[in-house]
């Protein structure tokens, strides 16, 4: 028996009355508000608008919510259409079970949707929210502790987690708290994408591309480590290939991209910062006072002209005294 342990919550979920209230839900409720917040601190800090990430986060959070349940059932069909299973649980989004290359996939057609109606350049917009998916997916993968799901092999290190849930398939006992290894991987990832981007002003997308890189790497020495039923291939679980494949297809555009379309994007958003009503108000003022100073000439072109018969019954003397004043 181990001394040092970590516990895991007797219950996920907890009742307000015939409310449900789930540990799992919470925190991924929490992790998108924490994305968001930063997201708008970027965006606004690089010359957007307040309140764009939020309003394209309406597109993007549904459609990763979706895409990410799409890919675990998908990869994990047999969990809910095989003999003995019910089906309408593939829709208990609730109990666990959200596949993060989906959500991202699917989450970035979203949020391409809400950007393209926005007139905004997606690859700036996904380089401003970046880090904070990361800090939304560390704060997410504790939902899995409140499920007691996603764990490692048993092990007897201090910090193991001890489950104690036995429906499922699950044997109660110690194991590596894999949940919390991807967390505190996700941390770092952030500050990583975070320390990067202010270092090297990436942009273009590559902040983006780096956090889905750096991310891959430390999820494939983590899914080599869980216990959870999956589909192998050549001796690998699916989701190491996948991120074996995804982080070459990161790296590569972050490489390419580089060469192609080196710095910053100058503008990400059109008016969007505090300058450019000012900035464009000039241009304006400058050409209403050319337009009044050829308004000015136009008006005085007919007095001259009107001016000219009588100039013309002047005599020499009058015209030669005139000429200097004229010049």
């Amino acid at each position: 028996m181990n001394l040092a342990y970590i516990p895991s919550p007797s219950h996920g979920v907890l009742y307000l009355g015939p409310i449900p209230l789930r540990g799992y839900a919470f925190c991924i409720i929490i992790g998108v508000f924490v994305a968001v917040w930063l997201g708008n601190k970027r965006w606004i800090a690089r010359g957007g608008r307040t309140g764009t990430v939020a309003d394209i986060a309406v597109w993007a959070v549904p459609f990763g919510l979706v895409g990410g349940r799409l890919y675990h059932v998908i990869t994990d069909y047999e969990l809910y259409f095989s003999e003995g299973r019910d089906w309408v649980d593939a829709f208990k989004v609730w109990e666990g079970g959200l596949g993060i290359w989906g959500a991202i996939a699917l989450g970035a057609l979203g949020a391409w949707i809400g950007a393209r109606r926005r007139g905004i350049p997606m690859p700036a917009y996904a380089d401003a929210v970046a880090p904070g998916i990361a800090f939304a997916q560390a704060i997410g993968r504790w939902g899995n502790w409140f499920n007691q799901e996603l764990y490692g092999r048993e092990t007897h290190v201090p910090w193991a987690l001890h489950i104690t849930s036995s429906e499922g398939g699950r044997v109660p006992g110690y194991y590596h708290p894999t949940f919390l290894y991807e967390s505190l991987w996700c941390l770092g990832v952030g500050f990583l994408v975070l320390w990067a981007d202010r270092r090297f002003k990436l942009g273009h997308g590559r902040a983006f591309a780096l956090y889905v890189a750096a991310y891959c790497v430390g999820r494939g020495w983590i899914e080599y480590m869980r216990v959870d039923d999956a589909h192998h291939i050549l001796g690998l679980r699916l989701n190491d290939w996948t991120a074996l494949i995804v982080f070459l297809l990161a790296v590569t555009y972050i490489v390419v991209s580089s060469k192609k379309r080196p710095g910053r994007e100058a503008v990400v958003e059109p008016l969007g910062a505090a300058e450019a009503p000012a900035a464009e108000s000039e241009p304006e003022s400058q050409d209403s006072g050319t337009s009044e100073v050829e308004s000015g000439e136009s008006e005085e072109a007919p007095k001259e002209s009107d001016a000219s018969p009588k100039e013309s019954d002047a005599s020499p003397k009058d015209e030669a005294e005139s000429a200097p004043k004229k010049s």
